[in-house]
């Protein structure tokens, strides 16, 4: 993929066309049924210069009456109309709160103090709609249908009229699993996109819409076109960058979460996800510049050590930085609970310790890694790694003994590798048993891969090692022949030294055996290999 530079020092300047932060764009993401993040932003904004407090008071109030708690919806409510009495909104939660406790009559009282309020913003009647509509959809059917075609009548345009009959019919469509709706549903979004072209609401749910419908191309153009007529919906720019991050596309996502956190309504959370999007797309410089700058408002901010550390190490020029940051890693790690490692942490984090020469700490950093979360097999065959960087090829047999249990179907180059390490591991005084498992893995490595030589090898090096030393000379003797055999029929240079081994060892069995011709042909072989052998020339010459 071709990267796109993306200049991460304009973060730290707001641009002129960001909007302010104030109540609205709380309500734009109240309105598209994402009530956690609609709380957080009218809370953040409540006092700031410009915010409605009365507007922001009737949507904490509704998230409170979605949370079951009227008593706090009632509260702010009240707040709302001490703040401005003439907003009509806050009428219209009392009236919900009176219906939802099935009093109807001063329900309506309450509509009619919204409705004398609202002046030309026909919306009330939207609002008041869907306050029957949240109590009993089947009851007050009729009252709901009522508001919204009074509504209709005194303003046709309004887009917040086709985005209630959107969410009826979508809501009606997941009840029923009739796809029809769900296009209906979308027809009324893409209407009141047609009354509203800057409705973040209405373009994010039409979007959302093919999302769910497995469409993701059609609801990124749609995202797209919203984003052209409203440049500076925080709703927008979120619900772009996650479409395109869904959808793969992580080089558009990395530059549409570059301008969304510049965003002052950016949620804090977020800045993790645009963190890990410029690792996954392979922009490290930006990603540590990034992370970087994250770390200096918030020293303690953990994901930003680790993607800073993570992105260090594909840098080139970081490489003298990155034990020093893997050990402030491994400090914050330590340091509390939910501050967890993934297992790209514990990989790096462990490579690092291993290339300083710390390997005890690495192999207890994988340690870990394997308590939590053992379904990860690359910690085992890590781990083998580096005990074989530490000469310890017992430890590497035993690690990768691990990974190969958990590999579904093993193969050729999974049982070899077994068979060297348990091999090296048996040459260890003490340690036999590994012979066992060096034979085992190479006899499975041979039926894997006929035509490969070294498991014959392996088996020849086993049954040298396990021999007595009046039977050595001879033990090996097929296998060798066998491996010589197949590494004749595919000769690779790579493998010379084997061949070495093999040829040396079966010239000397002929020679045993009385039979110099026999043994005069390994023994040459093996001098092709070795031309510069004067010793070794001497000797076959030597032989009559």
């Amino acid at each position: 993929m071709k990267l796109r530079h993306i200049l991460l020092s304009s973060l730290a300047i707001c641009a002129l066309t960001v909007s302010a932060q104030t109540h609205t764009q709380g309500i734009e993401y109240y309105k598209a049924d994402q009530f956690y993040n609609a709380e957080e932003l009218l809370n953040r904004n409540l006092n700031n210069a410009g915010t409605d407090k009365a507007l922001s008071y009737y949507y904490l109030g509704q998230i409170a009456m979605r949370n079951g708690n009227e008593l706090q919806a009632s509260k702010y409510y009240n707040d709302g109309i001490a703040a401005n009495s003439e907003n009509p909104y806050n009428y219209v939660g009392l009236g919900y709160i009176a219906l939802k406790n099935n009093d109807t009559k001063t329900a309506e009282k309450y509509f009619k103090d919204a409705e004398s309020r609202a002046k030309k913003d026909q919306s009330v009647l939207v609002e008041i709609a869907r306050a029957y509509y949240n109590t009993d959809p089947v009851k007050y059917k009729a009252l709901y249908d009522k508001r919204i075609e009074q509504a209709m009548k005194k303003d046709k345009d309004n887009p917040d009229i086709y985005i209630f009959q959107g969410d009826e019919l979508r809501q009606n469509a997941y009840a029923t699993g009739d796809s029809k709706l769900y296009g209906q549903a979308a027809a009324k979004y893409e209407m009141a996109t047609s009354k509203d072209p800057q409705s973040a609401v209405a373009y994010v749910k039409y979007a959302d819409m093919y999302m769910n419908a497995h469409n993701p191309n059609y609801a990124i153009i749609k995202l797209e076109e919203l984003i052209r007529n409203n440049p500076t919906s925080a709703l927008g720019q979120r619900e772009l960058a996650n479409a395109y991050y869904e959808n793969n596309q992580y080089d558009q996502a990395a530059e549409q979460y570059g301008k969304y956190v510049n965003n002052p309504n950016h949620f804090k959370s977020d800045e993790d996800r645009y963190a890990f999007i410029l690792f996954a797309d392979n922009k490290y410089n930006d990603g540590y510049n990034y992370a970087s700058s994250l770390l200096r408002e918030n020293p303690k901010n953990f994901t930003a050590m680790r993607f800073q550390f993570m992105n260090a190490a594909q840098l080139d020029s970081m490489q003298d930085q990155l034990l020093p940051l893997a050990e402030n890693l491994v400090a914050a790690h330590n340091a509390s609970p939910e501050n967890k490692f993934a297992a790209i942490d514990y990989t790096l984090v462990a490579d690092e310790l291993n290339k300083a020469g710390r390997t005890d700490d690495a192999i207890a950093i994988l340690q870990e890694a394997k308590r939590e979360l053992p379904t990860n097999i690359n910690f085992d065959k890590q781990l083998a790694s580096i005990y074989i960087d530490k000469g310890d090829y017992e430890g590497a047999s035993d690690a990768y003994g691990d990974y190969l249990a958990k590999v579904e179907k093993p193969g050729y180059n999974e049982y070899i590798q077994q068979a060297l390490y348990a091999y090296f591991g048996g040459l260890k005084e003490g340690n036999t048993k590994y012979f066992d498992t060096a034979r085992e893995n190479a006899q499975k490595a041979a039926e894997a891969s006929p035509a490969q030589y070294k498991p014959y090898k392996v088996m020849g090096d086993v049954a040298v090692a396990t021999a007595t030393k009046e039977t050595a000379p001879i033990v090996a003797k097929d296998l060798y022949a066998t491996g010589i055999e197949l590494l004749e029929a595919n000769p690779d240079p790579r493998f010379n030294n084997d061949a070495k081994v093999m040829y040396n060892y079966l010239g000397n069995y002929y020679l045993d055996q009385k039979n110099t011709s026999e043994a005069k042909k390994y023994f040459s072989k093996y001098l092709e290999l070795d031309p510069d052998n004067a010793d070794y020339r001497k000797f076959v010459e030597s032989l009559k």
